[in-house]
């Protein structure tokens, strides 16, 4: 069988506003703080969208590489296409190159992510934070665990992908203005390194080199189409494009 995650689409103002209610109520892991908080976008990056010919509060798209310690987040234009937005130095992650297994393991996950206005944490205290959506549907069909990985402030992380404050500041403010657009999740694409042929031949050894080939086909669609691959998961493998769409058997486990 194949497991759909969810993708980003448009959905009507009263079904948006009882989102975003939810989004503003929720406190999440990270505990609770009396503020609420929607975050800030910044006068230049406001400017950037106009020079690439961007709406304010169009869809987003973020890509997250650990061996370069980066966070991508990338904007649709009027186009309907995605271009990379503005570029921000992961702060920390814990642990090391490799995909979150297991609760306890201090590994920031790998993997595509879906973000919806319910995983947003307004009242943080790591001053805001949003839920990668770990474990997703890959993650549960090979029985991982763990929860409540998050991408927040405070440059201090346990399993998490930590920003600075202001950076956070930011990158929240541009899910939430893409939420108050219309778009009702947001991609995220979590990779150890840039999916490239040099990179990938560098970890030639490492054992989960078969599972970042499987990350970097939802890569190069992505880099090929700029939009969001649509993503599936069937017999423990990302699925993506057409592929994600269809049904597999899923082999019986061994008794």
């Amino acid at each position: 069988m194949s497991f759909p995650i969810p993708l980003p689409h448009r959905r009507g103002p009263a079904k948006l506003l009882a989102a975003l209610l939810v989004f503003l109520a929720l406190a999440g892991c990270a505990g609770q703080l009396e503020t609420v908080r929607t975050g800030t976008v910044s006068p230049a990056t406001l400017e950037t969208m106009n020079q690439l010919n961007m709406d304010r509060r169009a869809p987003i798209l973020v890509r997250i590489f650990k061996e370069e310690k980066v966070l991508e987040v990338w904007k649709q234009d009027r186009s309907g296409r995605y271009r990379p937005l503005k570029y921000y130095e992961v702060c920390r992650y814990s642990g090391v190159l490799g995909p979150k297994k297991q609760e306890g393991d201090h590994q920031a996950p790998e993997g595509f992510y879906a973000v919806a206005p319910g995983q947003m944490n307004p009242k943080s205290r790591e001053y805001l934070s949003f839920n990668i959506g770990y474990p997703n549907a890959f993650d549960q069909s090979l029985g991982r665990t763990g929860d409540s990985l998050m991408v927040h402030g405070g440059c201090r992380s346990v399993g998490c992908y930590a920003m600075t404050n202001e950076q956070i500041e930011e990158i929240y403010g541009l899910a939430y203005e893409a939420f108050a657009g219309g778009q009702m999740e947001f991609q995220i694409q979590a990779y150890p390194f840039h999916m490239t042929a040099a990179n990938l031949q560098r970890h030639a050894t490492d054992p989960n080199l078969p599972f970042w080939l499987n990350l970097k086909t939802g890569s190069d669609l992505f880099e090929a189409t700029k939009t969001p691959p649509q993503v599936g998961v069937c017999n423990g493998r990302y699925m993506f494009g057409a592929a994600a769409a269809g049904v597999c058997t899923v082999p019986p486990r061994a008794s």
